[in-house]
């Protein structure tokens, strides 16, 4: 079992770190530098992930403090609005976040009149890294407790249960996950491979990880996340199929 420890914050002088943030921020300039790196070798122009980075966090932040409010508290925020803003509270769903930032790099790349699949593909290519760090974050303050369980990776709570941590899991998919993408750079994969593999992994990973979650919201015995993470496996299997049939030989 791992023993409990939390890092909520720490003071530089005067100044107060929140360490999930800091982690998140840490998360996003990695991935970020990791798409460059890929873009360099594809050809395309790393500057350009900066920019879209930028946009992938500002739309994140709303498309996950959206879905937060619509559908894990919606009873909580009608009753305090005024709360709707007060992110520095925690509750941003991470499901919003992909889906809202995935659709303003989509647009921003439309705009410029960039090869969106190329890009978005090189993006991808950072996301799991970046995902990665973030959880770390997620398990240091343990704001996703889990299910009872005896498994070795359990975390020992102060109440003495020991029980999953959906922050640690999801950090370790989401490093696996970068460790294929590693391998698919190696053998120069081309796009829409980082893409496809992560709507695979993230879609059938999150889905299951859920049913270990301890308090989140559930619409007919499934949380709003693994409604999500259904329609990106399937989209991702889809996609594969599609791939695959179009580039076997013809007879």
């Amino acid at each position: 079992m791992i023993p409990y420890f939390e890092l909520v914050s720490f003071q530089i002088g005067p100044f107060t770190v929140y360490v999930w943030g800091l982690l998140v921020a840490l998360g996003l300039l990695a991935g970020t530098w990791a798409a460059g790196r890929l873009a360099k070798e594809r050809g395309l122009d790393p500057k350009v992930f900066w920019d879209v980075a930028g946009i992938a966090a500002a739309a994140g932040i709303v498309g996950g403090r959206l879905l937060h409010v619509v559908l894990y508290a919606p009873a909580h925020y009608l009753a305090h609005p005024a709360e709707i803003v007060a992110l520095w509270d925690g509750g941003i769903s991470i499901t919003g976040s992909l889906i809202a930032a995935a659709l303003a790099v989509f647009l921003f790349l439309r705009r410029r009149r960039l090869d969106v699949l190329h890009h978005l593909d090189t993006a991808f290519f950072g996301l799991p890294l970046g995902y990665a760090i973030g959880r770390v974050g997620c398990f240091l303050i343990h704001d996703h407790p889990g299910t009872l369980t005896h498994f070795l990776l359990g975390v020992r709570y102060p109440d003495g249960t020991v029980r999953h941590d959906l922050g640690l899991y999801e950090a370790l998919s989401g490093a696996g996950l970068f460790a294929v993408f590693l391998v698919l750079r190696r053998r120069q994969a081309k796009p829409p491979a980082y893409v496809i593999a992560f709507l695979l992994w993230y879609g059938v990973a999150r889905f299951l990880l859920d049913f270990l979650r301890a308090a989140d919201a559930r619409y007919a015995g499934l949380t709003p996340a693994q409604y999500v993470a259904a329609l990106m496996a399937v989209g991702g299997a889809a996609w594969a199929w599609r791939q695959w049939r179009a580039r076997k030989p013809t007879r």
